[in-house]
């Protein structure tokens, strides 16, 4: 381990890990999202060649913070190459709405029983969205060459903000649950005389 990690906690080595992945939250690596590769990463737990989107550049800089040799990229865990942005055949779209909660950074927008589509410019390519269509309308599409992959900072903070908005709507529905149970169990009033 290099001198500049030595002495870290396991959670600041995981913190400085992360801070060097592309943040798309893609779970290729095999992990839950980039933050959990990064703690299994300074568990020394999993490989630093398991990110495609990061590909060389990213494995190459965890090898130099980790003083470990850069290897190939694991062809398990995907290609490097970009996997475009995400579309949705306006056509084939239902409005089921199951593509919303799974991006991870909220770049397809919509409502139930309305047609989705993708905001490029955000989508990280992590065809996350692909598995949970029922119609299967949602392809991928080369990256505009005008159009930028979104940074990892972007990336980072519309993850965290997709998250707080995830937790948010489940505290909102705790809340109405338990007002519900409160007035269910709640005596009827007595009708007037």
């Amino acid at each position: 381990m290099s001198t500049a990690v030595r002495g870290l906690t396991e959670a600041a080595l995981a913190e400085r890990i992360d801070a060097l992945l592309p943040q798309t939250q893609c779970t290729r690596c095999g992990y839950g999202g980039c933050r959990p590769y990064a703690e299994a990463i300074a568990r020394d737990e999993a490989a630093i060649n398991r990110c495609p989107p990061g590909g060389e550049p990213v494995i190459a800089a965890l090898a130099a913070l980790l003083a470990q040799p850069a290897r190939p990229l694991d062809p398990s865990c995907g290609s490097e190459l970009d996997p475009g942005v995400a579309w949705i055949d306006p056509e084939a779209c239902t409005g089921c709405a199951r593509c919303l909660p799974v991006c991870p950074v909220d770049a397809i927008v919509g409502a139930q029983r309305l047609m989705h589509t993708v905001y490029a410019a955000q989508c990280t390519g992590c065809e996350l969205c692909i598995a949970s269509c029922p119609v299967d309308c949602i392809l991928m599409q080369p990256r505009p060459a005008a159009l930028p992959a979104p940074s990892a900072a972007d990336n980072r903070r519309r993850y965290h903000q997709h998250l707080a908005r995830l937790q948010r709507r489940a505290e909102a529905q705790a809340q109405l649950l338990a007002e519900r149970k409160l007035a269910a169990h709640r005596p009827p009033p007595l009708a007037e005389q």
